[in-house]
Order: C-alpha cells, then sequence, then structure tokens
C-alpha cells in the first residue's frame, strides 16, 4: 500500500478480511458453521472477482508468511480461487453454531418450541439440549455432509477464540507488512469487534456479504475500519 493510502499509519500495515463466496446454504439461510461444505459455482466465480479487486488496491500482494485462511472448505476454496496459499488458522473457523447448525432459523425457533430465536441475542446455549445430534444433509449437486448439532459456541467464545488470530496479525502489522484473512461472515465481524474493541453484539451491524473485503489498521495509534464490505 501506497503512503497516501496508509496516511498517518504509514509504518503499519493493514489487515484484510475477506469472506468466502457463496455457498448452498449462504442462500437457504441456513446456519453454516463447521459444516464443510463447498462453494457453488457462483461462489467460485465470486472468489475469483474478489481476488482481481483486493489486487487492484495491494497490487503488491502479501508475502508467504502474511497469509491466513479458516480451514474449513470453503474459506480454503475461495483464498486458492483468489489467487491467494494462505496457512490453516483454526481460530478463523466460524461461530459453532452447535445445536441451530444446518438449519435456519425459523426452524431453529421452531424446532425449540419459541416464537422467535436470534443467534446475537440468545446464542446456541438458549436451544434445547434435545436438538443435539448427527445427521447427513444431501447438497444439490448430490453430495452429502455430515452435519454436527453440539452445543456450541457462546458469542463470548468466539470473541475470545479470535484475539489468537489478532495476535498473529499484529506483529507482522507492526512490521509494516500486510496480513490477509480469508474467512467467514460472523467470525470476521466478531473479529473486528474485537479489534475496535467494542462489545461483540455490534458485530450484528457491520453487514458483509459473500466474497466481499475488508480492511482493519491503525489511524493516529487508534484501531480503526478502513473500507468495509467492498
Amino acid at each position: 500500500m501506497s503512503e497516501t493510502t496508509r496516511g498517518n499509519a504509514a509504518a503499519t500495515g493493514q489487515l484484510v478480511l475477506l469472506r468466502h463466496g457463496q455457498t448452498v446454504w449462504s442462500e437457504s439461510g441456513q446456519h453454516t458453521g463447521r459444516t464443510n461444505i463447498p462453494l457453488t459455482a457462483v461462489g467460485e466465480r465470486q472468489a475469483v472477482a474478489a481476488g482481481a479487486r483486493i489486487r487492484d488496491t495491494f497490487p503488491d500482494g502479501f508475502a508467504a508468511d502474511c497469509m491466513f485462511a479458516s480451514p474449513l472448505r470453503r474459506a480454503q476454496q475461495t483464498a486458492h480461487l483468489a489467487g491467494f496459499a494462505p496457512a490453516p488458522l483454526p481460530s478463523l473457523a466460524e461461530w459453532d453454531y452447535g445445536r441451530a447448525e444446518g438449519r435456519t432459523r425459523q426452524t431453529v425457533a421452531a424446532m425449540n418450541g419459541r416464537d422467535s430465536w436470534d443467534v446475537w441475542r440468545d446464542g446456541p446455549q438458549a436451544l434445547s439440549p434435545a436438538m443435539e445430534g448427527d445427521w447427513v444433509e444431501t447438497l444439490p449437486g448430490g453430495e452429502q455432509v455430515p452435519v454436527h448439532n453440539g452445543p456450541g459456541e457462546t458469542l463470548n467464545d468466539v470473541y475470545e477464540r479470535v484475539q489468537t488470530a489478532i495476535d498473529v496479525a499484529v506483529p507482522l502489522m507492526e512490521s509494516g507488512r500486510d496480513v490477509l484473512f480469508v474467512a467467514h461472515a460472523h467470525v470476521l465481524r466478531i473479529l473486528t469487534t474485537r479489534w475496535l474493541d467494542v462489545d461483540p453484539h455490534e458485530a450484528r451491524k457491520l453487514r458483509l456479504d459473500t466474497a466481499h473485503y475488508s480492511i482493519l489498521s491503525v489511524y493516529k495509534g487508534d484501531r480503526v475500519i478502513e473500507r468495509w464490505n467492498c
């Protein structure tokens, strides 16, 4: 990045957050935490386009030791189709939705015997333990994927977990290098609230579309959002 683009944070690198491309569950509204589903054909094209947009902004790219991705398949596919070769970083895995995994918000509410349920407000632990178990989902293309409904993570669990990823990025950024994280909508939004040192519930206000990227940086000593949902 140029000195002008970085402004007063000229000596500090930037943290780029890229959400994975479209999956069948991102379209259906099924909670997709740890289930290892692939990108759709649309998602694959989105990933390629996202890589081109990022390279327009970061023409020098990222050093080999400055790229990281969730170990989950959809994030790994997105990274490679975008033209990057990241190392897996487990702390970038998506929120474990537990008893809500693979189910829409409406289905979860009906199964739990409540009028409404919201992952941000209530979390997986508010759901009945009777919803736990294992099952198999058949995707439109015929592929079968295992789904696990366990206790899941609280919002605060994820908020604490993402600090590990931030701790990986900060020394690299302080050495003047740009860092790339490829992961998922909720975990990247929660990571952003951790970066800003604000309540993780504020993450629900940060829309992040499939295969869109954002930039976190340091400006006049403060951690800030440089760009969002690009």
